[in-house]
This record gives structure tokens, C-alpha cells and sequence, in this order.
């Protein structure tokens, strides 16, 4: 936000001084000069006076749409007060974020916010999304007055999970319109892709978030260009689908130059072109001859939707105009996972403890039918959030062919799938096996990024893996067992840098690994070898790599641990005196300018 500060009085220079020290984008004028730049700033605070400050705004407060964000401090800095435009221009938030600045008391009268209940008004600014409500007003009245109020959420984004985790008890979600009847419900909020028609006295507010990817087909200068504008936009509304969920446009990329594609581009539509080959690679329902013979590819419209929605699920198949064509596609993460179809999960579980998982892995763990975790690796514990019903299987006994197999048969009965990997699973997870079994069968899948053992080592170790002047590098890796390690990523040619390195999988042949360290570190060289990082019975043993061999046999480690070698380990001594200087002097400088 751009802030002007207007100070009534001496008195409150010393809180405008601290507002602008905090890196606000602020800039102080004069109370005679708040007229004339009433529409150049998103914010106004005065610093005095709550009766100056409403006399100086009066003659310029217009409409709530437009109006700037107004707060009031006290001179002495005690209150700090959203007087204007609390929701849509962002000065309840700017009032919590100064009355922190201050320590101060905040003052916000929006009965929304001191209930703790959505701002309606507001929602679609705060997720990007569009809104179409006749009633906001007598909505947003009856809504805070608690009247039921229905939810139906048709997509998945930060938007609705927000909503779904904040649900007010007197929310009810519906999975369809004709749920939302005016026997139930007196408040309906809609968050969906789709044209609905508000439900009779039902106070109706519908979100539109750009989740659809629209693919059209033309013929050669197709026209008049208004009408086939006209009549897209129309069968969008005839097929039941909201023109403004519209993202992204796609098409072949020799209709680049087409009129109907470049008046869509002035409406402020994003384009996407794919070649012929592209669009050809694509399976689609309704794939056309003629289209082949003259474009090169049997489909445009299909195709270039689901590519255009990363390989997207297709909500309408090719629909054919006088001299047009489209289709409709979304991306599958903006769908509800029920939606999605069959799909299989690969989840990095973190390192053990069930609180260092994602949010998102979470998320799939709790919904899905079948959980399939490596059992020698990933406790048990971290399934326990699984829903009523799903099965939840060991991979620890159980082949490659057989994990398959397994999932193959989840997949047929269009499920939701987690394989669940320790770690992060693209980093010695063993999912390329896997991957490929994917592709082969047509399957489709998605990675989900954890929290991997080196990290929590750095952690646990409570050390900078990477220190200036010193070591700005980390190795990760393994020594040589049954499984091949390249000749040039043998760990004595590795250990040249001298760099910090993380070794998975290798307390087994320590003895190798010790030998091949010290053809360059020095013996003295810190060790750590870490076991069962972060799970209840996490063991980390310290020491110099002459005596690593010796820390790993006499604690009988197995190959749950990680070892760490290098001068990043437990140093607080890694920066030269003069280099620390200049470093603190950098990040003063950098902090007085934020």
C-alpha cells in the first residue's frame, strides 16, 4: 500500500517516525493537502485528532468501492483506529498491522471481524476471484446476523480452503444448487466456475475464480468477428460455465493472427498457442478426420483446452459452432479430490516426526482409499489421519510388482492413491520404478515434495550447513554398496571441496566410507551420524571422522542414519572478524531500507 501520513500535531512525530522505520511505503503531507491527493495514495493515516481526522475526509468520501483506507492514531500512540473502508481498502488490516507496530490498541468496528466471520464484501479481492451478487449488502447483513447460510464450493483453491477451515457454525455446505432451497437456508455463497441462477429469496453471492481453460477451433478468418465473439461467450452460458472463470485461451498456433483470437486479447484474455504436434499427442473423445487433413492434428479445441490446463480433466467436449469450435477444460488440482478422478499421490512423508509432514501431504493422506507407505521407513504414525474405510498397507513386505499391482487395482476403481515416501521422495525415494510403471499404464500421478533427512539433520544438529568464506556447498549422496555409484561421484573424488556432505544409506559400509573420506578431509573433520532422525528415539552421535567407523559399530547404526561430515558442523567460529563486520554492517544497512 501507498501510505500518506499526516501528523495533526508535534506530538505524533514520534509515531510517524516509527511507521516509516518499519519499511512502510509511506510519505508525509499536509492536512490541506489531503484533497488533491485523495485518489494517489490506498491509505491515510492521520496521527491526532479522531474529530480532525472526519472533518478533513468528509468532503471527499464517496463510495466504499473506491474510497481510500483510513486510520486514526491517537497522538500518543495508545489507539489506533480503522476509520474508513475497513474491508475493501484494507484498513482493518493496515490497523492491526500498525496497532502491532505501536503496541497499541487496535479499534476495528466491523462486526464481521470482531465476530471472527468472513468478509463477503471483501472475499474476492482477498483470493482473486470475481463476484456476482445482485443482494451483497442485505447478504453481508444476514450473514453476520447469523441467518443459515449455505456454501457450495465447486473448485479447490487457497480461497475455499480457507472457507473450509474457518467454517462459522452457521455455515452448512451443500454438494448442489438444489440443495440451497429457501426452507433451509436464507444466505447462499457460491464459489464455482459454473453459471448458476440464484435460488428464489435466497440472498445469493457467487465467487468466480479463473480455473478453466477454454480451447477453440476456428476455420480460416472466421466471421463476422463480433458475432463468433458473441456466440463463444454465449454457448459458454448455454453449457452452464461463467465466461469470467476463463484463465487461459488456446489454440493451434496458426491461428495466432486470426481477428476472433485478437479480439479476445483486447478483452484481456490470455492466449496460449501449441503446435499441430503438440495437440496431436493428446487423447481426446472427438477426434475429426477433416480436422487432420487440414491442421495436421485430428483435434484443436480438445487438445489444446486440456494442454493449456496441464494436462487438465475436459468438463465439455468439443461443441461445434457455425464456424467455431470449443471445449472446456480445468486443471485437476482446482477441482474437490473427489472430482479428480483416479490418481495416484506420491507423498514425502519428512523424516519421521508426524508434525513435520506438508499441509498438503496431510491433506491427501486424509482423503485417500488407499495409503501404501514404506513401512521400514516411515512410522506408522503418520497414516493414523487416515479417513473411515481407507486401506492402509506396508509396503515393507511386498515386491515392486506387487506395490503395482496394488495401486493398479485401486486406480481401476477410480480411487485416490498415496504412496507415502520417507523424506522428500525425489531424493533416494526409489519412485522412478514406479513412475515408469505409471506411464506405461496411463496413470495419473503428481509428487508431492517433503521435508528430507538432511535438512533435519542441519536442524537437529542445530548447524548452518553452509558457512561464508568457509563452505557454501552441500553434497548429498552415498557411498558405494550393491548399488553402482558412478566413477566420477566415487566420495574420495566428491570429498575434494572439502564441502559439507550429507551421506544416505551408508552406515553399512562405514568402514569404506570412512577410508575414502580421509584421502581429503582432514581426520580431525567433524562428524555426526544421526539416526531416526526426529522419531521418538532419535540418536545422534558426534566426533571426528578418524573415529566415525568406530561411533557407528559400537552403537550398532543401521541404514535409517544419516551421516554428516564437514566444518559446518557445530561452528559458531566460521566467519573472519572482518568478514563478520562487514556482514553486520550489510544487514543493518538492508534493514533500515525495508
Amino acid at each position: 500500500m501507498r501510505i500518506a501520513i499526516i501528523t495533526i500535531n508535534e506530538a505524533g512525530t514520534g509515531c510517524a517516525a516509527k511507521i516509516k522505520a518499519d519499511g512502510l511505503s509511506c510519505e508525509s503531507i499536509a492536512r490541506n493537502e489531503v484533497g488533491q491527493c485523495w485518489h494517489l495514495f490506498d491509505a491515510f493515516v492521520f496521527i491526532g485528532a479522531m474529530g480532525i481526522c472526519v472533518r478533513t475526509i468528509a468532503p471527499y468520501v464517496d463510495d466504499k468501492h473506491t474510497d481510500p483506507a483510513v486510520v486514526c492514531i491517537d497522538s500518543t500512540g495508545r489507539h489506533v483506529i480503522s476509520v474508513l473502508s475497513g474491508h475493501l481498502g484494507g484498513a482493518n488490516r493496515l490497523t492491526l498491522l500498525i496497532a502491532n507496530l505501536l503496541d497499541a490498541e487496535p479499534v476495528i468496528t466491523t462486526l464481521s471481524d470482531n465476530l471472527g466471520l468472513w468478509p463477503l464484501d471483501n472475499l474476492a479481492q482477498q483470493f482473486a476471484w470475481h463476484v456476482s451478487s445482485e443482494c451483497m449488502q442485505q447478504a453481508v447483513i444476514a450473514f453476520v446476523n447469523k441467518e443459515p447460510t449455505a456454501l457450495l464450493l465447486d473448485v479447490c483453491d487457497s480461497g475455499t480452503a480457507y472457507l473450509e477451515r474457518t467454517l462459522p457454525s452457521h455455515v452448512t455446505p451443500v454438494n448442489s444448487v438444489a440443495e440451497i432451497t429457501s426452507a433451509r437456508f436464507r444466505v447462499a455463497i457460491i464459489v464455482s466456475p459454473r453459471f448458476y441462477v440464484s435460488p428464489a429469496d435466497v440472498l445469493t453471492v457467487q465467487y468466480v475464480p479463473e480455473v478453466l481453460t477454454l480451447g477453440i477451433g476456428l476455420a480460416r478468418q472466421a466471421g463476422p468477428v463480433e458475432e463468433v465473439h458473441d456466440n463463444i461467450i454465449r454457448d459458454l452460458l448455454t453449457y452452464g460455465y461463467n465466461p469470467q472463470a476463463i484463465k487461459t485461451l488456446a489454440t493451434v498456433d496458426i491461428k495466432a493472427h486470426e481477428p476472433v483470437i485478437a479480439r479476445f486479447r483486447e478483452e484481456g484474455y490470455r492466449v496460449t498457442f501449441f503446435t499441430a504436434q503438440q495437440l496431436k499427442n493428446v487423447e481426446v473423445p472427438t477426434p475429426s478426420k477433416l480436422v487432420q487433413h487440414y491442421v495436421g492434428t485430428p483435434t484443436v479445441s480438445e487438445a489444446a483446452a486440456i494442454l493449456a490446463a496441464n494436462d487438465g480433466i475436459l468438463l465439455l467436449p468439443k461443441q461445434k459452432g457455425a464456424n467455431y469450435t470449443i471445449a472446456v477444460a480445468i486443471q485437476r488440482k482446482s477441482l474437490p479430490l473427489a472430482e479428480q478422478g483416479p490418481h495416484v499421490e506420491i507423498v514425502g512423508a519428512g523424516p519421521g516426526d508426524p508434525d513435520l509432514i506438508s499441509v498438503r501431504g496431510r491433506c491427501f493422506l486424509q482423503q485417500a482409499d488407499l495409503i501404501l507407505y514404506a513401512g521400514s521407513l516411515v512410522p506408522r504414525e503418520l497414516t493414523e489421519c487416515h479417513k473411515p474405510g481407507a486401506v492402509v498397507r506396508s509396503s515393507a513386505d511386498m515386491t515392486l510388482e506387487e506395490q503395482c499391482r496394488l495401486m493398479k487395482q485401486f486406480y481401476n476403481q477410480r480411487k485416490l492413491i498415496v504412496r507415502l515416501h520417507t523424506g522428500d521422495p525425489s531424493i533416494f525415494g526409489a519412485i522412478q520404478e514406479q513412475m515408469a510403471f505409471f506411464d506405461r499404464e496411463g496413470m495419473h500421478y503428481h509428487i508431492t515434495p517433503g521435508i528430507s533427512s538432511f535438512l533435519a539433520a542441519a536442524a537437529e544438529l542445530r548447524s548452518q550447513f553452509t558457512i561464508p568464506e568457509r563452505t557454501q556447498t552441500v553434497i548429498l549422496t552415498r557411498g558405494e554398496g550393491r548399488t553402482h555409484v558412478p566413477e566420477r561421484e566415487k566420495l574420495h573424488l566428491l570429498a575434494r571441496s572439502r564441502s559439507t556432505m550429507c551421506i544416505f544409506l551408508s552406515a553399512a559400509i562405514v568402514d569404506d566410507v570412512q577410508k575414502e573420506l580421509l584421502q581429503e578431509y582432514p581426520e580431525d573433520t567433524p562428524v555426526a551420524a544421526c539416526y531416526h532422525l526426529t522419531w521418538p528415539d532419535q540418536s545422534i552421535y558426534r566426533g571426528q571422522l578418524k573415529d566415525l567407523s568406530r561411533i557407528v559399530h559400537d552403537n550398532q547404526l543401521t541404514l535409517t542414519t544419516m551421516l554428516v561430515v564437514g566444518e559446518a558442523i557445530d561452528n559458531r567460529q566460521g566467519l573472519s572478524e572482518l568478514y563478520s563486520s562487514k556482514f553486520s554492517h550489510l544487514f543493518r544497512k538492508a534493514s533500515n531500507h525495508q
